[in-house]
Order: C-alpha cells, then structure tokens, then sequence
C-alpha cells in the first residue's frame, strides 16, 4: 500500500545541508498498522510528511496504492491535479490536533469536504456519520475551547476520515494525552483499521504504541531505516534492537557454571507450560532472571531470561528441546569462553527481516 525507494531529504540553509532522509526504503502492506520509531532528530517527521508529499523529496520514489506520487510533483497543472486527488486517498492526524478555534467540531470535520466541493448536506451528514464513528455524536455543536485533548484528538481522527481514504497517517498523534487517553486513541486506531480497512502509518517515540496497536515495525536512526519487520518476525531475530525495547528482559548468571538463555514466546507457544516440561523431562532446576510478556494484535508474546545448572556445553539438549517446542533460545552467558563458537542461535531467521548495523 505504501513503498518508499530510496528516498532521500536535504534540507538546506545559508551555511550548510541538513540530510533528514538518507535513502529510506520502507514497504507497508495493505491493511497494517505501520509504526515508525525512533529518537527525536531520527527522521521520522520527515518520512511521513514525504509520504503524502506535504514534504517533496530531494530523491526517490514515493507510491501510495499503487500510484507514484513523486511522479506528479511539480509536473505542470494536470499532473498538480492529480496529486490533489491522490492526497484524498491519504488521511493525516496531526499531534496538535490543528483544530480551528472558530469553528464549531462538526464544521472542523465538514472543511475538508467543503474543500473538496462537497454539497453542504452531503458533508453534514458525512461529519455527524465521522463523529459517531469515533464516539463524539453528542460534540457536534461544541467548539474545540470546551474539548479535552482526547476528544480534540477524536475530531482530528474523525477529519482526516472525511475524504474516505485508504491510507491514515498519524504524526505523534498521541504523544501530548496521558497514558489513558493514549490506550482509548490507540484503540479507536486499531478499531478503524479494522472496521474500515485502512492502512495506519504511525510514527512515535514510544515503545509502548508499538506493542499496543502495530502489526509491524521500522526502528529509524539518522535518517535511516536501521532494522524493520513485523512484531513477530522481530522478535525471533537474534540480536534485534526492537525486540529488546519491546519486551526487555534483564538478570545475570548466579555463578560461573550457568547457563543463561534468553527465551522467546509466540503464536501457540505462548500458551504452552514449555518450561515446566523441561524442568521435569531433564530433571533440572530452572531460574527465572526475568519476564516480559504482553498481548500484541490478539496474540501473547514475550520473553523470559532463564538460568540453567551448568555450562553451555551440559544444556545443549534442553536448549534443543526449547527450540523444537517453536521457540526461539539464544544464549546469552554459556558459563565458559569456549562456547562464543558455539552455535546459539537457530541457523535460519526470517526472510521478511532487514537488518543494517549502522557504524
């Protein structure tokens, strides 16, 4: 539904070039939920503005259902015409909500289709329809003034649904509300999805958005997408990054003849008492160093950090029979430098994985 191709931002002043975007290939699937994470200055801004193209890109290619929007960018007044047709394809809620103050909520959903030429009862009705959907039929009357900033968010939800578009995309839209007016937003988001069949890019900085609502993830540093794959996929890669801020397990060895595995949980695993089985098929007492375990997209996920009596070599049966359960076992401390050569983590990783180690 959404590809970027090598898609680059230079933004330039007097003195100096500031690269925003450095070559970002990115692909959502139609009908996820996207999000793009990364630390302030990472490029994340950039990327979704260059999306719907409120940002041209320096180069690169930009295509939203099918259609190459970079193609009609500054290519004379047909093509001008056509990109203002594909932007109705293309929602946009905004982290400040960018609700007009004079306007009452149903006119700040009406404005787009008034924009559009929509009749003025076609667009009443389509607004009171919007502000149903995301549980503000009571509002319509009120101005942004008398709102808290969850039912400001609501409007700016609700607005951005007004063209019918097939793509939404949320800039930071829940980084200003508290922690509980943040989960009713991410679920309205995910309720939409679902509902209507949109596509959600999201950007934000919070680890805790991506594990609540997304079905894939970027992790993006420096203008650059450094690792990207869906929830699931991440978390059987040895060694992700994202893997770990999402559920970060942490405990060391309690001697030096410990065997320290890192444990990952999903899809029908989760459900299963594999460590129970293993302590009593090997006759072994198990430690729990740590555990995280959450419901992303329906499904149980996590990680455990456990601690096994002996060295690396004593356990690499109990390790396999964790691995044949369908689970993912990286070792983490084997008890002994010679096991650095051992093979600790299964031979083959996801093909959907993409993963650049940025120096």
């Amino acid at each position: 539904m959404i590809t970027t191709t090598g898609l680059t931002k230079v933004y330039q002043s007097r003195d100096r070039e500031v690269t925003a975007l450095d070559g970002v290939d990115l692909h959502v699937r139609e009908g996820e939920v996207y999000g793009v994470i990364g630390q302030s200055g990472a490029g994340k801004s950039s990327l979704i503005r260059c999306v719907n193209l409120l940002e041209r890109p320096t180069s690169g290619t930009v295509t939203v259902a099918g259609q190459d929007l970079t193609a009609l960018a500054g290519r004379g007044r047909r093509a001008s015409a056509e990109l203002r047709r594909a932007r109705t394809r293309i929602g946009m809620v905004f982290q400040h909500f960018n609700l007009l103050d004079s306007r009452t909520v149903l006119d700040n959903i009406e404005l787009p289709l008034e924009i559009l030429g929509v009749s003025g009862q076609a667009r009443t009705r389509k607004a009171r329809e919007l502000l149903d959907l995301v549980g503000l039929a009571d509002k319509a009357k009120s101005y942004p003034g008398q709102l808290s900033g969850g039912q400001k968010q609501r409007v700016g939800i609700a607005r951005a649904l007004a063209g019918d578009p097939q793509v939404l995309l949320s800039d930071e839209a829940t980084s200003a509300l508290d922690p509980e007016t943040t989960r009713s937003i991410l679920q309205l988001l995910r309720d939409l999805n679902q509902q209507l069949g949109l596509t959600v890019l999201l950007i934000t900085h919070e680890m805790d958005v991506v594990k609540t609502i997304c079905d894939s993830a970027a992790l993006m540093r420096r203008g650059r997408i450094v690792e990207s794959g869906t929830v699931g996929e991440l978390l059987a890669t040895p060694g992700s990054e994202l893997a770990d801020e999402l559920f970060p397990v942490g405990g060391t060895a309690s001697g030096p003849d410990r065997t320290v595995v890192d444990v990952t949980f999903h899809g029908e695993s989760a459900s299963q008492p594999v460590i129970s089985q293993l302590s009593r098929t090997y006759n072994i007492d198990i430690s729990i160093l740590g555990a995280a375990m959450d419901t992303v997209g329906g499904k149980q996920i996590g990680r455990m950090r456990i601690e096994l009596p002996g060295r690396f070599e004593e356990n690499v049966v109990p390790i396999g029979f964790l691995r044949e359960q369908g689970l993912q076992a990286e070792v983490v401390d084997g008890g002994s430098a010679a096991t650095a050569a051992a093979p600790l983590v299964p031979e083959q990783t996801p093909a959907a994985i993409t993963k650049e180690v940025v120096k």
